[in-house]
């Protein structure tokens, strides 16, 4: 496969990597890694053995991906974000049996600075605010933000915060790109504008 690597970076034997995919200073890639084309992995990123990652994300500097993490395509991980895999550790207790799995659906944003409790899953588009805490489930759009993280309004695929109410029923549409995005019932449905 052909994809570009600091001379800093480990990347070890076994580590399945996609075509364009770039690794940066002092990356470390664990063997079971398995990840997608054209990838972005910033400085000082750490990906571990349990770990998938889809095609096109970027991990920005400082973002240790832990065992169990899913992230699908396009999903980008501000700097100094945190993943956890354990819910309660402790030094002394071996835990590693009880890794929780989390899922990070397509085109999510996780921003700088945010942590994920493990155990969840944020849904396709969210965008999780700089410093946003989650530790519950997020849904496809949601705009969260703060500690704990609450969910305050809607982002569309574009990455622009969306002009629906946050329950009941609402449309709108993305002056970007056309799309249509309909809330019915705490759910935001996104239709493609034509082409």
């Amino acid at each position: 496969m052909a994809y570009y690597h600091h001379p800093s970076a480990i990347i070890d034997e076994g580590a399945q990597i996609g075509d364009g995919s770039r690794i940066w200073h002092f990356v470390h890639v664990c063997a079971g890694a398995r990840i997608g084309a054209g990838v972005s992995l910033g400085q000082n990123v750490f990906v571990g053995n349990k770990v998938v990652i889809g095609d096109r994300c970027k991990i920005q500097n400082n973002v240790s991906v832990y065992d169990n993490v899913t992230l699908e395509d396009g999903v980008f991980c501000g700097p100094s974000m945190v993943f956890t895999n354990v819910y309660n550790p402790r030094g002394l207790i071996e835990r590693k049996d009880q890794y929780r799995d989390t899922l990070v659906k397509r085109g999510a944003t996780l921003g700088a600075n945010c942590t994920v409790v493990c155990g969840v899953t944020i849904g396709g588009y969210a965008f999780v605010a700089a410093g946003g805490v989650v530790n519950r489930d997020v849904p496809d759009f949601a705009l969260i933000a703060g500690v704990p993280g609450r969910q305050i309004g809607w982002m569309s695929a574009y990455g622009e915060r969306l002009d629906l109410p946050l329950s009941g029923e609402g449309r709108t549409i993305c002056p970007h790109t056309g799309d249509t995005y309909i809330l019915n019932a705490g759910v935001v449905a996104r239709v493609a504008a034509e082409k």
